[in-house]
């Protein structure tokens, strides 16, 4: 019987949580006349009731006595008791790891806190008989009291995490004021213009545009608050600069440039500026990038190739084998003064039909190695190459076939570049055990 004992000693051990992640135990012991005990389980401790009630250790130190205890006169009964370790944490991260116990007839919720010498400190009042404390998987610490479950949320007064930078922009251009801030939600913005509010700027980020010369110098400020208080960035200030953007221009190719698969395509483009002017701005202002577009989003394909007012790349001819595609090279230049200018323009593949075909017809063939049923017809980008097969032997209408040739002389499975106009390759079969027509 002993055997199934694994501590002793303890009066009424109401609750006895277990820390997640260290397995470590809390016994919180109900006491009888005049104290309340909270015990680190161990295997075989004996904590000394009925001989004494809380710390026992002077008349007898084979007792394990208590971490924490309080006496009556602070409360009645130590009920729930919970750690917090939660998988995402809504409080200071110095409270992870510490525990919390609440009593029934004090009202209130203590934490303690075992990494700084098990010391406790007060964290709640004025509850009505709670019973139980639980950790939510939302990181929040719940109590239920005799038939009501509360939350309580950790209140932080705001406090601002980045503040608006200054901007420098072209008269005419847009100036963007950005801010971010913690605090308990929900958190209130309010954007100022010169200390004054701006009607309607009620985001983290504030935008004016265009602006012009009675904007210069002007600064601009966020106010974040919530119930717990408020905090006032600091301001950003906004310079007005007479320095206009420069002028990309890309002038080879031209947008709407159809290429083929395997060509080489030659760009070319030039750059203005009217503070650096009179001349063309040189290679070092430029910048060039070419996005490959498939379907409805975008793969990079080269770049960015600085310090070059022309070049050229050449077209893959394997890969992706989809006619939705095309190209889309862009240029920006910049001035001295740091202001970009950007253009860009599009060019679209050639392209024509391959039909794969049997003879008989049905029967089954392979494009890039999946499997068609002959007659099949793809739009394939010119100087794509493909790979283009036939299953042998197959059976269609319970009637074995055995493949022959295609109609291109090439082998069972081979290789095709897509040509400029619209081909049909056909594959001929025999009936399994005919002699070859």
């Amino acid at each position: 019987m002993n055997r199934t004992i694994w501590a002793l000693g303890l009066r009424n051990p109401f609750t006895f949580p277990v820390q997640p992640g260290s397995g470590r135990i809390f016994i919180n012991d109900v006491g009888q006349d005049s104290i309340e005990e909270v015990n680190d389980g161990v295997a075989g401790a004996n904590y000394g009731w009925p001989n004494c009630e809380g710390a026992c250790s002077p008349s007898n130190p084979s007792f394990h006595d208590p971490i924490y205890q309080y006496s009556h006169s602070e409360g009645c009964a130590i009920t729930g008791g919970t750690f917090y370790n939660p998988t995402v944490s809504q409080f200071p991260s110095d409270y992870v790891g510490d525990y919390f116990f609440a009593d029934y007839c004090g009202g209130w919720i203590r934490k303690l806190d075992p990494a700084n010498g098990n010391s406790v400190t007060n964290f709640a009042t004025g509850l009505s008989s709670p019973v139980d404390l639980k950790v939510s998987a939302d990181g929040l610490l719940y109590y239920l009291q005799r038939s009501s479950v509360y939350k309580i949320q950790f209140a932080v007064a705001p406090s601002i995490t980045m503040h608006p930078s200054d901007q420098t922009v072209a008269e005419g251009g847009s100036a963007t004021f950005t801010v971010s801030a913690s605090g308990t939600p929900p958190l209130n913005y309010q954007w100022q213009r010169d200390n004054v509010d701006i009607s309607g700027a009620n985001s983290t980020s504030y935008t004016i545009a265009p602006v012009s010369q009675a904007d210069n110098g002007a600064t601009f400020r966020c106010r974040v608050s919530n119930v717990y208080g408020m905090v006032t960035s600091n301001p950003a200030q906004l310079i007005i600069d007479n320095n206009t953007p420069p002028t990309a221009t890309i002038s080879s190719p031209s947008s709407g440039t159809l290429y083929s698969a395997g060509e080489t395509i030659q760009f070319a483009g030039t750059g203005s500026d009217a503070e650096d002017g009179p001349g063309p701005l040189p290679p070092g202002a430029f910048s060039w990038t070419i996005v490959f577009h498939h379907d409805s989003h975008t793969h990079p394909f080269l770049g960015p190739i600085t310090n070059v007012t022309a070049g050229s790349f050449t077209i893959p001819d394997s890969g992706e084998t989809s006619a939705n595609v095309f190209y889309r090279i862009h240029l920006t230049v910049t001035d001295s003064g740091g202001l970009q200018g950007t253009t860009s323009v599009d060019i679209f593949p050639r392209t024509s039909t391959i039909m794969l075909a049997s003879n008989p017809t049905g029967l089954n063939l392979t494009l890039d190695g999946q499997p068609v049923t002959a007659p099949y017809s793809v739009e394939s980008v010119v100087g794509m190459k493909r790979t283009i097969g036939a299953v042998s032997p197959q059976k269609l209408a319970k009637t074995q076939y055995e493949f022959i040739n295609w109609s291109d002389g090439g082998a069972i499975t081979h290789q095709i570049t897509t040509p400029a106009l619209d081909t049909t390759y056909t594959a001929t079969f025999k009936k399994r055990g005919n002699r070859r027509p």
